[in-house]
């Protein structure tokens, strides 16, 4: 099978000709999604081959009870899931009483199914002759709308070809659905009710365990060649379904169209007893607007999501494709809007990961949605962390922590642990440090420092007292040790010293006892009320400061870098140009014993320490660094070449920094790890949007001031971005000849080009 099948488009994902066997593929690549909900690009129509059928609503969990053979002390009792939800899609199709089934056409010819990106809308169009030699023409349009966000819209049109025909349409609501990823087969949902109403239907239900409420709702209309028609309908309901059926004679050459519209109201948005009454509302507004002018609010809500975040690149299709991908469904998935909500690593397009928050969305996340929204939606995503304060803190209570020290979970819908492999759950302990920096990171970009009085030094304080009590003492190197650890590195499990977990935990003391020091002479009140809340006392804070300071770093003379942990050395260190082509990947090919004893590097680990604190560091030592860790880097993160590219484009090496973003950008556009039909790399996009702006253009902040080193790759002619720094809307555009910065605002920037001071006034545009 071709994984490469996607046409080259700057703005659009098109797949031409039906290939049974990527039908998978094509759902995960062109799922749709507005934050609120999501779906993938499955067909509306009845189809009985390879499919993986998936709607999401954002916020919807099942606690999916723990499957291990060994129960452990402080496992989490549940993973949490994100569930698939009742489907308001279908629409099934009858030609003269034969159904159109794509997997049992006679012929599908001129197949083409584009998801446009530009506009945030998803068309399938095909002729298919049916086993009873009807020949029909299929045209259909989706999307799900940004504006009214309970809502998704669609038209599906037929037109005979070769003779007059029955058409009958039968759009549906099914709540008879089950996840991919069940552990125990377990029904996820009770149905309360199934009702309708004129064209409407609704289905209320409730998941099981955690009681939320979900109404899914349809309202329908036939046309007749653009003319709405008056066309009966019968129905049919059971327990968890409901169907209308509309039988029509078309004649040949005319068209007949079946418009839909649905989605989901939620008891997280209203009361529970008003779900019903909100759809119809809801239902009828689209209605009285029309599918027509609903595309057009897309089409220019889109348009105002692009103005600000689009990367523009001239000269390469592939790498041009690629970032406007990953921009359209890190936009698709996460809006800002609600700090109730955080960012899957799938998004709405698939179920692995169970749609969970990871460290993910404060290590990769963040900086795509401080500098290309209001820097609101940054703080959400830390108020989400805050939120979930009491719940880390019974977390690091539940493995023998105490005095308020907080361990963040691993994976979370609501802040419990609900991670179920123990040398992730109880040893990946970096993900504290993540969040922790994450706040610094906030207001290093904002300069709103106003989140760490109110809500971040709180924080703080819980990351800090875990770090020191995690922390042993070596009575024979009298230093501190950060022993039986994960690092980023998960090909490597138990390990003592992890460089990266040890350097973050310093750090993370360090900036907590600096940022105390910060709010008890600026914001007095603030400091009281901590302080009383926390109960932190200056003896406390001086055994901080001894564990930071005696902390211990694994470190080679003969190499002259820091060990990724303490035995790597001991390793068998063959590089990965010298491991056989068939042995990869390794997570698919190898046990995982061997796994562990190879000296093969899942994702960044020492240098993702080096990517976060570049400024702790010289270039020669980053370079140092690279050169040992990076050909014993196999990539199987997708989480990885992002950090690579970037510190190759610092250390000037630009045909390699290409080749990870290009990595980066097309890893399920190209389907790099053969998965993508379970669903897209959401988080690992936010990655590659950093490899562009603070890899190619060298986007830093230093000393509080916005700092550039442009470089660009030898086959563009330019790239182009926008950042929003501290409420002042900057673009960039690099060429091959010198960068150009054009400031919108009504203040002047100053900013440093290449290690030099540059004064930009608004509207103006300066070259360098």
């Amino acid at each position: 099978m071709n994984h490469n099948y996607i046409k080259p488009n700057p703005w659009s994902i098109i797949e031409e000709g039906f290939d049974a066997e990527r039908v998978k593929s094509s759902e995960s690549l062109m799922s749709l999604g507005n934050g609120a909900m999501g779906q993938r690009a499955n067909f509306e129509e009845t189809y009985t081959g390879k499919t993986f059928q998936g709607s999401y609503v954002a916020g919807v969990y099942y606690p999916d009870k723990t499957r291990v053979g060994w129960w452990k002390n402080g496992y989490p009792e549940y993973f949490a899931k994100v569930l698939n939800a009742p489907n308001w899609i279908g629409i099934n199709v009858n030609i003269n009483g034969e159904a159109l089934d794509l997997a049992k056409c006679n012929k599908v010819e001129h197949f083409r199914r584009e998801l446009n990106m530009k506009e945030g809308w998803l068309s399938r169009s095909f002729t298919a002759t049916l086993q009873n030699f009807v020949e029909i023409k299929v045209e259909v349009k989706r999307f799900l709308s940004l504006e009214m966000d309970e809502l998704g819209a669609i038209e599906y049109k037929i037109t005979p070809i070769n003779n007059a025909a029955q058409i009958d349409f039968m759009p549906y609501l099914d709540n008879g659905i089950t996840n991919e990823d069940t552990n125990w087969d377990d029904k996820f949902w009770d149905v309360l009710s199934v009702d309708h109403e004129g064209e409407q239907a609704f289905i209320t239900s409730r998941t099981m365990k955690t009681h939320f409420y979900v109404c899914t709702a349809m309202q329908t209309q036939v046309s007749m060649n653009g003319s709405k028609i008056a066309s009966e309908k019968t129905v049919n309901a059971t327990n968890d379904k409901i169907e209308f059926t509309y039988k029509n004679e078309v004649s040949k050459g005319d068209s007949i169209t079946m418009t839909k519209f649905g989605g989901y109201t939620v008891d997280r948005n209203h009361d529970k007893n008003d779900l019903v009454s909100v759809a119809k509302n809801t239902l009828q507004k689209a209605c009285d607007l029309g599918f027509e002018a609903l595309l057009q609010q897309q089409k220019q809500a889109w348009a105002k999501i692009w103005d600000m975040s689009d990367i523009s690149i001239e000269g390469d299709v592939a790498a041009q494709q690629g970032i406007r991908f990953n921009i359209f469904h890190l936009n698709q998935t996460y809006s800002g809007k609600d700090a109730r909500l955080n960012i899957g690593p799938k998004g709405f397009t698939g179920e692995k990961y169970g749609g969970s928050t990871y460290w993910d969305t404060e290590a990769y996340c963040i900086p795509f949605y401080m500098a290309t929204k209001d820097h609101e939606v940054a703080r959400n995503l830390l108020t989400y962390r805050y939120n979930h304060l009491e719940k880390a803190i019974e977390n690091a209570e539940k493995l023998g922590f105490s005095n308020g020290a907080a361990l963040y979970p691993m994976v979370t819908m609501n802040g419990e642990e609900s991670h179920n492999e123990w040398e992730i759950t109880f040893e990946e302990i970096h993900r504290n440090g993540a969040i922790a920096f994450a706040i610094f990171n906030y207001f290093r970009y904002t300069g709103d420092f106003s989140y760490i009085p109110e809500k971040g030094l709180e924080v703080l304080i819980a990351i800090a007292r875990f770090w020191q009590q995690r922390a042993t003492c070596s009575s024979q190197k009298n230093q501190y040790m950060i022993l039986g650890v994960t690092g980023p590195n998960e090909y490597e499990n138990n390990v003592n010293n992890n460089f990266y977990t040890n350097y973050i935990a310093k750090w993370c003391i360090n900036y907590t006892l600096e940022m105390i020091t910060k709010v008890k002479e600026g914001f007095s009140e603030d400091f009281a009320r901590i302080k009383g809340k926390t109960k932190i006392t200056d003896n406390e804070l001086d055994l901080w400061k001894k564990v930071a300071d005696d902390m211990y770093f694994p470190f080679s003379e003969a190499h002259n870098i820091y060990l990724q942990q303490d035995g790597f050395l001991d390793k068998e260190l063959i590089t990965v140009a010298d491991l056989p082509k068939s042995q990869r990947p390794i997570n698919q090919k190898w046990s995982w014993d061997r796994i562990l004893r190879s000296p093969y590097i899942k994702q960044a680990d020492t240098l993702q320490g080096f990517y976060f604190f570049e400024d702790h560091f010289s270039t020669e030592e980053l370079e140092r660094h690279f050169d040992f860790y990076e050909p014993f880097t196999v990539h199987e993160s997708s989480l990885s070449p992002c950090v690579h590219s970037i510190q190759a484009a610092k250390l000037n090496r630009m045909e390699q920094a290409y080749e990870f973003y290009l990595r980066t950008s097309r890893l399920d556009l190209d389907d790099y790890n053969k998965e993508v039909e379970e669903g897209l790399h959401i988080t690992s996009m936010a990655g590659t949007w950093m490899s562009v702006v603070e890899g190619f253009g060298g986007m830093r902040v230093k000393n509080d001031v916005l700092s550039f080193e442009p470089k660009i790759p030898k086959g563009w002619d330019s790239y182009a971005f926008k950042i929003n720094f501290r409420n002042q809307i900057l673009k960039i555009d690099v060429a091959q000849n010198g960068t150009s910065f054009k400031l919108e605002g009504d203040s002047d920037l100053t900013i440093m080009v290449n290690g030099k001071l540059v004064e930009i006034s608004p509207n103006e545009l300066v070259t360098v």
